[in-house]
């Protein structure tokens, strides 16, 4: 039985990219807002951010969990297929698949003579062959083809529960009290946790992880913030 952690890192890359998309999207709008309230449009307050926040949340947490789900599915067909025609092809002629996987063997450290044995071997299971053939040739890995549906529902999650961070202080603080300072202060600390996360998936540098999450998130709401600050000064 999978352990609680198992089973958490095995969503880790949902909950990672879903979360920073989710907070990166929202943001912006946020900082759009403050960039044209800056430029001295009135009217724009914490009701107009939250309608366009919330519903661009909404939107964009959907289209990412069925994008999730749709490039799962699609990576799962390909690779059915392509190992279809390349079973064929080793069954009809596995002298030649023979050969092009001695090459392969050859550049991984193996004797051309111990290479060439061992790929006349594999070519008595074209399946297992055609495993080999797509991973060297093609350079594919068999996809993961279970729990789509659950990656794409975690993808879904980690979007709308990061991406409400940047809104959580238009609702819960009054008008006047810095709500815009909260909300860079509140999405700065959840894309530090996600650098965390990102460095838990993949096993590179916390700072390197941390810094590249940050300031791409940072970036993105300087852009939305002098957006905001062009379309304003437009009116």
């Amino acid at each position: 039985m999978r352990t609680l952690d198992g089973r958490f890192r095995d969503y880790l890359k949902q909950i990672t990219y879903g979360g920073n998309d989710g907070i990166v999207t929202t943001f912006a709008i946020v900082a759009g807002f403050a960039g044209a309230e800056a430029q001295g449009v009135v009217g724009l307050g914490a009701l107009a951010v939250l309608i366009f926040g919330l519903a661009n949340l909404t939107a964009d947490a959907v289209s990412m969990g069925m994008g999730e789900f749709l490039s799962g599915r699609s990576a799962t067909e390909l690779f059915r297929a392509r190992h279809t025609q390349v079973v064929e092809r080793v069954s009809q002629d596995p002298g030649a698949a023979a050969e092009r996987m001695a090459e392969h063997l050859v550049t991984q450290g193996l004797a051309r003579e111990d290479a060439r044995h061992t790929a006349d071997h594999l070519a008595t299971s074209p399946t297992l062959m055609a495993d080999l053939v797509l991973r060297y040739d093609y350079g594919m890995e068999a996809p993961d083809c279970h729990n789509l549906r659950a990656r794409a529902f975690v993808t879904f999650l980690a979007f709308v529960v990061f991406g409400a961070i940047p809104l959580a202080p238009f609702v819960l603080l009054a008008e006047g009290s810095g709500r815009f300072g909260w909300s860079v202060a509140a999405t700065t600390l959840a894309l530090v946790l996600l650098g965390l996360l990102r460095t838990a998936a993949t096993g590179e540098r916390a700072l390197r992880a941390v810094m590249e999450t940050v300031l791409v998130g940072g970036l993105c709401a300087v852009v939305a913030y002098l957006a905001g600050l062009f379309v304003a000064g437009l009116g």
